[in-house]
């Protein structure tokens, strides 16, 4: 049989990158364009410039497509991913009427206000799927519960009029919502010549980036747990019923239809804390690791691998951004001594995500009734041996790391294998295109020193120093 291929396409925050898969899961070619910085016209907008997500999309596909060397008619679908909770205006012919709101946007969470101009208010798969199909097509799974009045358990827009109105948002500039899976439209001629992409290839549905990004991990079983290292950091589990009242989670639209994923409280700016503290080490120490044949981060690593668990004491609270409700939270380092070398630093950083994670993936956990006995990790932070241990050593249990990390894409390209019937549904997706490269096994010894450094004093750390650095945020205004 010939080789079938199905492109994914991961438009992030940070940067757009689209991958062609074979039905194995192999990767055929990919590439990958950098956004522009995010414009901040004023405190709280956080918007991305000019038509940025389109553009950068164009010149991605443009790139892979010249490097694909394939028959294009074995191309079967395109799965598009996107970026959740950012909020879109769009005029009546389909272009921007305003730049699109990043997810840290604190206006994309506020209630709609009614223009005149806007004729649409969608998810940037809403926007993304109109660029390339010229169809008006949202993805249930991307319409997020705090922007748009969709209902969870029948997965498309509530029927209960008081919910509906309570968003201010009018149907009529609400697109038509389809379930992951599912073909939103098709190529057409404009896009063809915008992007190089066939005339008439199905573009599918798929699900907010999160959820698709636990599909290419191949989180499908309830029994397992899924940390998502990237920008914005979070733990999920995977479940069968909407649960709309917890205390420690939230439950979000999985991509797979009428399936949920339990999302734990997360850390903004999380793998950022770690590009951060590479670009402050300094430019001699970047030489020196470039002599030797190492990466910064690599580089880094090797010293934290000689520090004890726990790096003597020293403590980090990744609050690196603050939520907009609460700016008076930062970061904080603790308990700094002679002993304290750069690699203690950076372990710290490490240590000091994981953790906070821990205690958020706990909770939810317990309120669940569940003990998930693997954990995947996903993520550029996974390609880490050192810290794909802290994790197996920290949690307590076996931690996996896939071939393919960046999973996202996978997650995209299989729900396109899905929708062409390549493949009869999602299990059978997962098992014939995800493969796990290896397994970290937890030592005990230092789970049991991240536990009692956790018990007696990480745990708490938050709470005890809220009052302090309230009073200093209040004495710098």
């Amino acid at each position: 049989m010939n080789e079938k291929y199905f492109i994914g396409i991961d438009s992030g925050s940070q940067s757009t990158k689209v991958y062609i898969y074979n039905q194995h899961g192999e990767i055929i070619c990919s590439a990958s364009e950098g956004l522009k910085p995010m414009m901040t016209r004023q405190h709280g907008y956080v918007e991305h410039p000019d038509d940025d997500l389109w553009d950068s999309l164009k010149i991605v596909l443009k790139k892979v497509m010249k490097e694909f060397k394939g028959d294009v008619n074995d191309i079967k679908g395109l799965g598009l991913c996107s970026i959740r909770c950012c909020r879109v205006f769009m005029k009546a012919d389909g272009t921007l009427q305003a730049p699109i709101m990043s997810w840290m946007d604190v206006r994309a969470y506020e209630t709609f206000i009614d223009d005149p101009e806007i004729a649409y208010t969608c998810s940037t798969s809403g926007y993304l799927t109109h660029r390339l199909t010229g169809q008006f097509k949202e993805m249930s799974a991307n319409a997020y519960q705090w922007q748009f009045p969709v209902d969870m358990d029948k997965w498309d827009w509530s029927d209960d009029k008081t919910y509906f109105d309570g968003f201010k948002i009018p149907r009529e500039k609400l697109m038509d919502i389809q379930v992951p899976g599912t073909i939103l439209g098709y190529v057409n001629e404009k896009a063809h010549l915008e992007t190089g992409l066939p005339i008439g290839l199905p573009v599918v549905s798929t699900a907010n980036d999160k959820a698709v990004e636990a599909l290419g991990s191949g989180l499908n079983q309830p029994n397992v747990g899924l940390v998502s290292l990237g920008t914005y950091i979070t733990s999920m589990v995977f479940g069968s019923k909407n649960i709309p009242q917890a205390t420690n989670f939230f439950t979000n639209l999985s991509c797979i239809p009428q399936k949920y994923l339990y999302e734990s409280g997360g850390i903004r700016r999380g793998m950022w804390l770690v590009s951060w503290y590479k670009g402050i080490i300094g430019d001699e120490y970047a030489a020196k690791a470039k002599a030797e044949g190492y990466s910064v981060e690599d580089y880094l690593a090797r010293e934290a691998a000689n520090v004890p668990a726990g790096s003597d004491g020293l403590m980090t609270i990744p609050d690196w951004l603050a939520p907009a409700t609460q700016l008076y939270r930062k970061g904080v380092m603790l308990g700094f001594d002679d002993r304290h070398t750069r690699g203690h630093i950076y372990r710290s950083i490490l240590e000091g995500i994981a953790m906070t994670l821990k205690n958020s993936y706990d909770a939810m956990n317990t309120e669940l009734g569940v003990t998930p006995d693997k954990i995947i990790v996903s993520g550029g932070g996974s390609n880490s041996d050192l810290y794909m241990q802290i994790f197996a050593d920290m949690y307590g249990v076996k931690t996996v790391r896939n071939e393919i990390n960046g999973a996202a894409s996978l997650g995209a390209a299989m729900c396109a294998a899905v929708a062409s019937g390549y493949y009869k549904d999602f299990d059978e997706a997962v098992g014939h295109m995800i493969k796990q490269k290896d397994e970290f096994l937890p030592n005990m010894e230092n789970h049991k020193i991240y536990q009692k450094l956790n018990n007696q004093a990480y745990r708490d750390l938050p709470k005890m120093l809220e009052s302090t650095l309230k009073s200093v945020f209040e004495g710098l205004k």
